[in-house]
């Protein structure tokens, strides 16, 4: 290749390790099951009753956003799809504006206002010089003009529930299930993170039974038991203890290699030898710091010249997760293990029994 293609093609293969493909897993394909379920039930409902919501924990990097938004996306490209890519119930010269599907990030600091300040910002939709109650009422009518089905709010544990601000917000998240739209949370550890804390299991359904909501008693939403059930699911990590964890492991990294575009990688460049257990040992089983550390590892092999992934290439390069906009004390960061250290190699003591040391000193000299 002259100069030029070669940039050209190298440009390619850094595009192509930066997107590398979401690879399904048995902890995100029981994601799937649960939440496309719910999702596709509730989207048919015609009567009034409120929909029941789905709750997505695990730990920071492990692929809960990344996991949610392929699957409600792909219900959106179906649901559009059978109404023949035209909104079924559009108002009168809104018939372009249909969202089936709304994601939104919860604030950090999160307030009722700033919450649905965030969800009509989603929408484009005006949200100067109104109260929260007008917020709330604009957060339905947008809600139902653009005919959408499942709102997402993400990081919804950033929410402190010693806060009253916050316990106030989740309130009002809990009323928004009375806008016959699925509600589709996603956290840390949610278990743990005290958003549960005061509901009780149902060991009829299996499901979180959540305490009256407050907030909406307040401004006038009713909301009844169902309002308050969640179905709890967990995305976790890979494991590595059992030999049908290890094949899944060793699954994962195949399905990686096949995507990588490296000119010397040999098969089983990341599935052989003692390669899967120093990546799990590296990563934790996390699949965000996988990625991570793999796309690192093919650009310095693309910029050495190596061209391969070795276990001396990936120790050059440390984890390092801050700068990201994730919160910490949400949880939002995992704990990144420590690069292990590679013992120097000793230097064998050169034999010196066949040197020439010269003539020998003379008695007299």
């Amino acid at each position: 290749m002259s100069a030029r293609e070669r940039s050209a093609y190298d440009l390619h293969r850094m595009a192509t390790h930066a997107n590398l493909p979401l690879l399904d897993t048995p902890m995100s394909q029981s994601v799937d099951r649960l939440l496309s379920a719910r999702i596709g039930t509730n989207s048919f409902k015609a009567k009034p009753s409120t929909r029941a919501g789905v709750m997505i924990s695990g730990g920071g990097y492990q692929g809960k956003t990344e996991t949610t938004c392929e699957i409600v996306a792909a219900f959106e490209d179906s649901w559009r799809a059978l109404h023949h890519q035209i909104h079924p119930d559009a108002t009168p010269g809104t018939r372009a504006l249909w969202a089936p599907v709304a994601y939104v990030q919860t604030p950090v600091t999160a307030k009722p206002k700033s919450t649905c300040k965030a969800i009509l910002n989603f929408y484009g939709a005006p949200t100067k010089s109104m109260d929260l109650p007008d917020l709330i009422r604009q957060v339905a009518a947008s809600l139902t003009d653009h005919g959408t089905k499942v709102l997402v709010l993400d990081d919804i544990t950033r929410l402190r529930m010693h806060r009253a601000d916050d316990q106030d917000t989740l309130d009002l998240i809990r009323a928004f299930m009375s806008m016959h739209v699925t509600l589709v949370l996603i956290g840390v550890d949610i278990a743990a993170s005290g958003l549960l804390r005061e509901g009780r299991l149902d060991p009829a359904s299996g499901q979180s039974v959540l305490p009256p909501s407050r907030h909406a008693a307040v401004h006038g939403l009713e909301a009844t038991q169902t309002e308050r059930r969640f179905d709890l699911v967990e995305l976790d990590r890979f494991r590595y203890d059992t030999d049908s964890q290890i094949t899944a492991w060793t699954t994962h990294l195949a399905g990686l290699e096949s995507a990588l575009r490296l000119l010397k990688a040999q098969p089983g460049m990341l599935t052989q030898g003692r390669m899967p257990e120093y990546l799990f040992t590296r990563t934790n089983g996390v699949v965000g710091l996988l990625e991570r550390l793999i796309e690192d590892g093919c650009t310095e092999a693309l910029n050495s010249g190596a061209e391969c992934l070795t276990e001396t290439l990936l120790d050059s390069l440390p984890l390092t997760l801050s700068g990201t906009g994730r919160d910490a004390q949400a949880g939002e960061i995992p704990a990144v293990p420590a690069t292990p250290a590679r013992r120097p190699r000793a230097r064998r003591r050169r034999n010196s029994a066949f040197d020439d040391h010269g003539p020998a000193a003379s008695d007299t000299a």
